[in-house]
C-alpha cells in the first residue's frame, strides 16, 4: 500500500523532532557529572567519619580490655597477699601499681568516650554560616556566573593537529562568598598528549577565575563553603 507523499512530509520533520539537541546532551552530560562529583565527595567524607568512629571505638575497646586486665591482676594480688602474709609489703606495692593501671585504664577509657562523643556531636550538628559542608539534597549548590566567559579556547599546537576537544571537569572550593579559593584538576581530556594536558591546565586557571552564587541551605538564609565540579566543553 502505497502511503501519501503528503504524510510522509509531515512524519519527516516529527521524527526529527525526537532527537536530543547537543545543548539538551551537554545539560545531561552536566547533570551527571555533578551527581558523580557529589556522590564522590558525600563517599569521602562518610568514609574519612567512619574510620574516625571505627579508631575511637577500637581505642574505647582496648581502654576497656586493659581496665579488666588491671582489674584482675589486682584481685589476684588481694588472694596472694592474703596467702602471703610474709611477702605483704611486695605485694602491696604490687596492689598499688596494679591500682594506678587501672586508674589509668578508666582515664583513658574516659577520654575515648568523650572523643567518641564529640564525633558523633559533629557528623549531627548543624552547619553554621561559612562552614565546610557536603553537597546534599539539604544544601543548595553554588551557581557558576560567568563559566561562558571563562571557559578557555584552546588552539591547536601545530599546523596539522587538531584542537583538543571534550570535557574537562575541575573541582574547586567555593566560599561562602562565591569566590573560588582552589581548583583541582578532576576529569581531563582523554589520551594524555601535550595539547590534552595543556587544555586541562588551562580549564583549571580558568576555574580560579569563576565567580559563583555561593552555596546555601535549602532556604537560603545560610551561605556555605563547599568543593563542587565544574566542566568546561572544548570544541
Amino acid at each position: 500500500m502505497r502511503v501519501p507523499l503528503a504524510l510522509l512530509m509531515i512524519a519527516m520533520p516529527l521524527a526529527a523532532a525526537k532527537r536530543p539537541t547537543v545543548a539538551q546532551l551537554q545539560a545531561q552530560v552536566r547533570k551527571l557529572t555533578d551527581e558523580r562529583d557529589a556522590l564522590k565527595q558525600r563517599l569521602a567524607a562518610t568514609d574519612s567519619l567512619q574510620q574516625d568512629l571505627v579508631a575511637a571505638q577500637q581505642a574505647r575497646d582496648q581502654a576497656k580490655a586493659d581496665a579488666e586486665a588491671a582489674r584482675k591482676e589486682a584481685d589476684q594480688l588481694k588472694a596472694n597477699l592474703k596467702a602471703n602474709v610474709s611477702g605483704g609489703d611486695t605485694l602491696l606495692k604490687d596492689l598499688e601499681t596494679a591500682r594506678r593501671s587501672a586508674e589509668a585504664a578508666q582515664t583513658e577509657l574516659a577520654r575515648v568516650k568523650a572523643e567518641n562523643e564529640e564525633l558523633r556531636q559533629q557528623a549531627a550538628a548543624t552547619p553554621k554560616e561559612g562552614d565546610l559542608v557536603m553537597l546534599s539534597k539539604e544544601i543548595q549548590p553554588a551557581r557558576p556566573l560567568n563559566l561562558n566567559r571563562a571557559t578557555p579556547r584552546i588552539k591547536a599546537s601545530g599546523l596539522f593537529s587538531s584542537r583538543p576537544t571534550g570535557v574537562v571537569v575541575v573541582n574547586v572550593l567555593i566560599s561562602e562568598k562565591g569566590e573560588v579559593l582552589d581548583a583541582r584538576l578532576l576529569q581531563g581530556l582523554p589520551g594524555g598528549s601535550p595539547d590534552a594536558k595543556a587544555a586541562d591546565e588551562a580549564c583549571v586557571q580558568s576555574a580560579k577565575n569563576l565567580v559563583f552564587d555561593p552555596a546555601t541551605s535549602k532556604d537560603g538564609s545560610t551561605r556555605f563553603k563547599v568543593w563542587q565540579g565544574v566542566g568546561f566543553y572544548l570544541d
